[in-house]
């Protein structure tokens, strides 16, 4: 085992939750609050229906764990695996922009469950969920950006991420975190192809990534060993899914870079790659006072990774697909000025005006945005009006980033919409949640959540 890991692996074993600062505490309140909208806002859309007829063909039919978006109870696994499905659909859960992981939608759907099947509290889930977001955060560093041009990093990160904050709620010691990684990282899998077919692999990649994580912490619990080197190993993770990996990412600033506070809320309902330029077309068109129909065409300067995903979807066919649209994204954002859940669902396949504005639009690498990229996601648009000026418009901070973050007073009018649009939950049991998610730290117990 290298150095890096070693220490990683150290920090893990020795994390404390006095040793975290009241911001890191808040922030993963309001991590928490963010993805619980997330998974229940994809209540009976497809393909989350599968994933529960699944779990209840499978699994047991009660259990200590919950079900989200069905109110049932499960298994720690099956609920892992459904939870970890449903709160990565309607691409509205978090990023952090350095790692390109989402870390959210594997750690809290596994440790939530684990929590709740292990009896632990709101406090315990906590400094597990942060160990889980620190260690995850810095393996997706680690790796690089070349593993995510071809690897779905919440995919196969995230099942690192999740087994750690499980192993971190079950008290491992750097042993058994050795074990963990080992264990984790040798089911870490996911794949971009699925983006070309509208397929349904992206939930998925991530109710595998949540559910085989708590796989590992359990089976990690009971004896069962793993690769002591599998991140950077000859046979490991990087040596087969990264050409730049870079292990002192492993170790960053352990115990003083709290990575968790770094991470982005999704203010559009889209991939995050087109955020950045959305938020700097709407300025230009407040700017300018322009309406759709005043624009001939739009240029967006992006980075690499935002072409190597974003350039798969030409047409989009389902409404999960057009989130993946540059096109499709800017259009709902020039003619309704958001791109919302309802935007996406009634008006990006159907509406004329969308596909019409789809066709103006083109990316075009920047170097300065793809230099900056991954640490910043930069946006920066060029737009020719109709009558023939040539406009630009740039911002450095997407709206969510940690610079230009949510309130809670903004994530609490998220949430409630979230669970407006799916129909989950009352605007007042919204409130009671709301109310529990302030107060996650004082839990005792967490089936008050489900």
């Amino acid at each position: 085992m290298s150095q890096h890991t070693q220490a990683l692996t150290e920090f893990l074993a020795g994390l404390r939750y006095e040793q975290l600062p009241e911001a890191v505490i808040s922030r993963t309140e309001d991590l928490f609050l963010d993805w619980l909208g997330s998974a229940l806002a994809s209540q009976g859309a497809h393909p989350i229906p599968l994933f529960e007829r699944y779990a209840a063909m499978m699994g047991p039919a009660t259990g200590p764990a919950h079900i989200l978006v069905n109110g049932q109870s499960s298994s720690a696994y099956f609920a892992a695996l459904v939870n970890g499905a449903s709160s990565h659909l309607v691409e509205q859960d978090d990023l952090h922009n350095s790692s390109v992981l989402h870390p959210a939608t594997v750690v809290f759907p596994a440790v939530l469950a684990a929590a709740q099947d292990l009896g632990k509290s709101g406090r315990e889930l906590i400094v597990a969920a942060v160990a889980g977001y620190e260690a995850g955060i810095r393996i997706g560093e680690f790796l690089g950006r070349s593993h995510y041009r071809i690897f779905h990093t919440t995919a196969t990160v995230g099942t690192l991420a999740a087994a750690v904050s499980v192993g971190k709620l079950m008290n491992f010691n750097q042993e058994q975190f050795t074990n963990l990684l080992g264990s984790a990282g040798t089911q870490a899998a996911g794949l971009w192809e699925f983006l070309r077919d509208a397929a349904d692999s992206k939930q998925l990649h991530t109710a595998k990534a949540a559910a085989d994580g708590l796989l590992a912490a359990y089976m990690t619990a009971e004896g069962l060993s793993g690769a002591k080197n599998i991140l950077e190993g000859e046979q490991g993770m990087a040596a087969g899914m990264s050409s730049d990996a870079n292990p002192a990412w492993l170790s960053d600033r352990l115990g003083s870079r709290w990575a968790l506070i770094e991470t982005s809320f999704k203010f559009h309902a889209s991939c995050r790659h087109t955020h950045p330029a959305a938020d700097a077309l709407l300025a230009l068109m407040q700017r300018e006072n322009l309406s759709a129909d005043d624009i001939a065409s739009v240029t967006t300067r992006v980075h690499q990774g935002g072409i190597d995903v974003l350039g798969r979807v030409v047409v989009p066919q389902t409404v999960h697909q057009a989130k993946f649209s540059m096109g499709t994204v800017l259009g709902l954002i020039a003619v309704y000025g958001k791109a919302g859940l309802p935007e996406f669902h009634q008006h990006s396949l159907t509406d004329p005006r969308i596909g019409a504005f789809r066709e103006k639009v083109r990316m075009a690498l920047d170097e300065e945005v793809d230099s900056a990229y991954p640490q910043r996601w930069l946006g920066r648009v060029k737009v020719t009006t109709v009558d023939g000026r040539t406009l630009s418009g740039s911002i450095d901070e997407p709206k969510g980033d940690p610079g230009n973050t949510l309130s809670r007073a903004e994530l609490e009018d998220k949430f409630r919409r979230l669970l407006a649009f799916s129909g989950a939950r009352s605007d007042d049991e919204a409130g009671v949640l709301i109310d529990k998610c302030w107060r996650l730290r004082q839990l005792m117990d967490l089936s008050e959540l489900a």
